[in-house]
């Protein structure tokens, strides 16, 4: 990654002619450099053109090629959310993939607009780094060079690898209509297949985490065996954790990356631990009622993976956030649904492939102004001061990433209960009371994260949610994108300062530790009063 984005030789470089080619068809010209206004603008700008294509695709579905099973075209509104969906690498699915996309959509919707924005996500990172490293009169790069070395030098090649090991394993990729078997019982069984090989690589390796089937990597078909679980494991942290790594690299700041990496991975663990010691102590309810619960909570679970393995896979796609589930979300224990909304909600500890970075940013520098004014010195990130209007930034993006779900949680809540004749009329939950809260404050915090994985008890495909949902979509992916660039900007205006012995070490132990406890303050303890609502209540109600 630091040769590809620091235009140094690579084993890729046979693509060079390639993407002189597409630059040349696009009238685009690479080495121009960009400032942050002149990158957000390229970036913000390309999303128009592909969401519109993509929702007229998913509305006229029915009508179009590649359609063996005859699926219908989606209601507007559910095409709308779907195309948002995927565009901000969110993936939240209000239907069902397997009988709710055709083939078309599943490749020219669907995988291609999860290498687009995954790539869009991956450029949008490495710009924040390249910021942090030039002088004042340089820009921050190009938006389509990195946009178009992304997909060619990094995301394609992977998920090219990815696929034949998947294939190798038993995953389909054909484009032939769905099988019809006949069954040990003498039943007519219609078994869905199609082109999955092509996207569940990039879901995972993109930060996506959007299925080709409605039961997403608990199907056969997505997930054939233990060895394919395996390497669903490694794919979905291999960018995010290499994307640290890089950040080293390319700024000659390995102890600062070291530093980012032991914060990351502490904060992963400290996700795990709980939702797996949850699910292994199993249901007391269930329990209650004399079921032998000693291979743990298993509702909800694929017993091919059992509960620890499936626990630990939840952790894991909370927390970068893929959203790809193994598992039933809503069947998980209260405690450990209240752990995997802080996950998403901090969508720092790694997250997604380099909008993970641009959260972690966006905590770096307000734990560098309160550090630095807690030991009576002048703020500085990497040789750059951090004045009022940095830190206002930076507070507002996290102040809107924790209003925004709550704030839309309240008004599903507020209609729900003044619904005329009662919340069942609207068919929205199928749990009521602190469960039915926190499924309705999982959907938004979810959107907002860019995770897309749900509680599975929300009827969400209708009209209020496929909107509101992508209202918080569209703000979780491009305001702290937005907000980043602002910052950058800013700081690219200030004269460098060398480092002195009144500096801030920000990549020291001891910092990372205050780093560390930064983003608790920020995130988890903003919504404790939320989840006494929610998570916290159901779990006392359990064991009274």
């Amino acid at each position: 990654m630091k040769r590809v984005y620091g235009n140094e030789k690579s084993l890729l470089d046979f693509l060079i002619p390639l993407e002189k080619w597409i630059f040349k068809i696009c009238r685009i010209d690479p080495g121009k450099s960009m400032d942050w206004k002149q990158y957000l603008l390229a970036l913000l700008s390309i999303q128009v053109v592909w969401v519109i294509p993509a929702f007229m695709v998913l509305l006229l579905q029915g009508k179009l090629f590649l359609n063996p099973a005859h699926i219908p075209g989606m209601e507007w509104s559910l095409a709308l959310n779907s195309a948002i969906s995927f565009l901000t690498s969110t993936n939240l699915q209000h239907y069902s993939g397997e009988t709710g996309a055709s083939y078309l959509s599943q490749v020219a919707v669907f995988t291609f607009l999860q290498f687009l924005s995954a790539a869009t996500s991956l450029a949008a990172g490495v710009a924040i780094v390249r910021g942090l490293t030039a002088d004042p009169g340089i820009g921050i790069g190009n938006f389509f060079n990195d946009f178009l070395r992304s997909c060619t030098r990094i995301l394609l090649p992977l998920s090219v690898v990815v696929a034949v090991i998947f294939m190798t394993g038993g995953m389909p990729m054909t484009f032939k209509g769905p099988h019809k078997i006949i069954t040990l019982q003498r039943d007519t069984v219609t078994v869905a297949k199609g082109p999955v090989a092509s996207m569940v690589p990039i879901k995972e390796l993109g930060s996506n985490g959007g299925g080709f089937f409605g039961a997403n990597d608990a199907h056969p078909f997505e997930n054939p065996s233990f060895a394919t679980f395996v390497v669903h494991f490694i794919i979905v942290l291999l960018l995010p954790m290499a994307f640290v790594f890089f950040i080293g690299y390319y700024l000659n700041r390995k102890k600062f990356a070291r530093m980012l990496f032991g914060v990351m991975t502490a904060g992963l663990l400290l996700l795990a631990i709980p939702i797996v010691k949850q699910e292994a102590g199993g249901n007391p309810e269930i329990s209650a009622m004399g079921i032998n619960q000693a291979k743990g909570n298993m509702e909800g679970k694929e017993v091919r993976f059992g509960v620890n393995y499936s626990a630990f896979y939840c952790a894991e796609n909370v927390a970068i956030p893929a959203g790809t589930v193994a598992s039933v979300h809503d069947s998980y224990m209260p405690l450990s649904a209240m752990t995997m909304l802080i996950g998403m909600q901090v969508d720092a500890f790694f997250g997604g492939l380099g909008t993970g970075w641009i959260n972690m940013f966006m905590y770096l520098v307000i734990a560098v102004f309160i550090g630095t004014l807690m030991i009576g010195r002048s703020p500085e990130l990497f040789g750059k001061k951090i004045s009022t209007k940095e830190m206002q930034v930076a507070v507002m993006v996290n102040v809107l990433q924790i209003f925004v779900p709550v704030a839309l949680a309240a008004i599903a809540c507020f209609i729900y209960v003044n619904k005329s004749g009662g919340g069942d009329t609207l068919g929205w939950l199928s749990n009521k009371g602190p469960h039915g809260f926190t499924t309705m404050l999982y959907e938004y915090i979810t959107s907002v994260a860019g995770n897309g994985s749900n509680f599975a008890g929300l009827g969400n495909n209708t009209l209020f949610w496929n909107l509101t949902t992508a209202v918080a979509m569209l703000s979780g992916r491009f305001v702290p994108i937005a907000g980043a660039f602002m910052i950058i900007g800013l700081m690219k205006q200030k004269k460098f300062i060398p480092a002195s012995l009144g500096t801030l070490q920000t990549d020291s132990a001891t910092f990372g530790v205050f780093l560390f406890a930064i983003i608790i303050i920020l995130s988890v303890l903003s919504l404790f009063v939320i989840f006494m609502a929610g998570p916290i209540a159901e779990h006392f109600s359990l064991h009274s």
